[in-house]
């Protein structure tokens, strides 16, 4: 092994037995270079494999530390205090979800034994119906239990320990965690409004990746939507490169506020669509619908056979009564341009401030910032529970994330001045 291997080795554990906790700062590169006899060089690749896996955190002039959150850990959110209003937290508005308790009165009161198929029929009816009015193949589907898991078992599908995978930059933070918990290596793919940048995509290719996983709309944490251009244009890339399997990771689906374009290329040969029902339906619902190519779809339905065996047919059942209860259609659309209006009105007002920020989808709003910890100090101060940006990026710059999701647009428009006034100097010193 590697001189540099066995120290990333060597810090990982300590890591992993707690003699470097989350937050403990490591020496700068030189210092760690010159102790441990180094080439600068070297020790700077140390650490830039420790980032990557997701187990430090680069600050800039800060310096470098160990993950509020390393992947070897489990997380639970701080409760936020209940004089912050919390525009943090990522969930769904509970107001703009559907009754459960209509849906659970209509799920069949017998026994389902073993032996029974994995599917219910009329859920993969909705399922295909919901797929194909976006012409994305439903040929072959599985039903799996959320998004995380639907991503979860085609990586298992395809990759072994030790394959790349290119992931958003800032992205969603547990797939980087999901993806380094696997023993797959996160490689970065910056991400701009539109999704992905073509350029990071093709340096992430040349580096070797087996697999990518993208958000086409709503994306977590920056709110970018993939359009029909960029699409386009990532449809060309993966058509050049047909060995590396392509995840679209479609979390929140209807109430996204945006069209889902895909990126997979027409006779792609290894390629899944994950689309959740998380924030339409509810995230305790646990059920989403898996599509791909034949092979990908049948090694997840052969494993779930040999494993959890099914996704519960109560909770199957539940989501066909609420996709097919009379105004369905019309509440998914009011959620829609819910969550719409009150991101419009959030970033409209950052604007006005001279905070210039892009999010066109989804349930949340990326604020670039320098100093993520001081920013988040401050707006508490304000009475504001903010996200930092620490948790969803590996290379990307410092940013805040703001949920516009449970939060009136007045409300949000007092967070978007304290923000403001926060990030004051650094916009006067810009227009100087």
């Amino acid at each position: 092994m590697a001189k540099a291997d066995q120290l990333v080795a060597e810090i990982e554990q300590h890591i992993r037995t707690g003699q470097l906790a989350p937050g403990d700062r490591l020496p700068p590169v030189r210092e760690f270079a010159a102790d441990r006899g180094l080439a600068p060089n070297t020790a700077a690749a140390v650490y830039k494999a420790l980032a990557s896996r997701g187990l430090v955190q680069g600050e800039g002039r800060r310096g470098t530390f160990v993950a509020a959150k390393p992947a070897v850990r489990v997380h639970i959110d701080e409760p936020v205090p209940d004089d912050l209003v919390n525009v943090a937290n990522g969930n769904p508005d509970p107001a703009l979800l559907p009754d459960l308790s209509a849906a659970l009165a209509q799920v069949p009161a017998e026994p389902l034994l073993y032996g029974r198929e994995q599917i219910v029929p009329a859920l993969a009816e909705c399922f295909r119906n919901d797929f194909e009015a976006d012409q994305i193949d439903a040929a072959e589907l599985a039903v799996v239990a959320g998004a995380l898991d639907g991503i979860e078992r085609v990586l298992a599908a395809h990759l072994r320990p030790g394959d790349s995978v290119g992931i958003e930059d800032p992205g969603y933070s547990s797939v980087t965690e999901l993806v380094t918990a696997m023993g797959f290596r996160p490689v970065p793919l910056r991400v701009d409004a539109q999704g992905p940048d073509p350029a990071a995509l093709d340096a992430a290719i040349a580096a070797g990746v087996s697999a990518v996983v993208i958000t086409p709309r709503a994306q977590n944490p920056i709110g970018a939507t993939i359009g029909a251009e960029r699409a386009a244009i990532l449809r060309e890339i993966f058509a050049a490169h047909p060995h590396v399997l392509v995840i679209e990771d479609d979390h929140a689906g209807p109430v996204s506020g945006a069209p889902h374009h895909s990126t997979i290329p027409s006779g792609a040969p290894n390629w899944s669509v994950v689309r959740s029902v998380a924030k339409s339906l509810g995230p305790d619902l646990r059920v989403s619908a898996l599509v791909g190519d034949a092979t990908t779809v049948g090694r997840v339905r052969g494993r779930q056979s040999v494993g959890t065996g099914w996704v519960s047919h109560i909770l199957q059942h539940a989501v066909v009564a609420m996709l097919r209860a009379p105004g369905h259609r019309q509440l998914v659309d009011h959620a829609a341009a819910s969550y719409a209006a009150r991101r419009s009105a959030f970033v409209e007002r950052l604007r006005v401030g001279g905070v210039d920020v892009e999010s066109s989808s989804g349930l949340n709003v990326w604020i670039p910032v320098t100093d993520e910890a001081a920013v988040v100090a401050g707006m508490e101060r304000r009475g504001f529970a903010i996200r930092p940006g620490v948790r969803y990026r590996l290379d990307a710059p410092p940013g805040v994330r703001v949920t516009i999701a449970a939060t009136e647009a007045s409300v949000l428009e007092d967070v978007a001045d304290a923000l403001v006034d926060i990030l004051r100097p650094s916009i006067q010193r810009r227009n100087v």
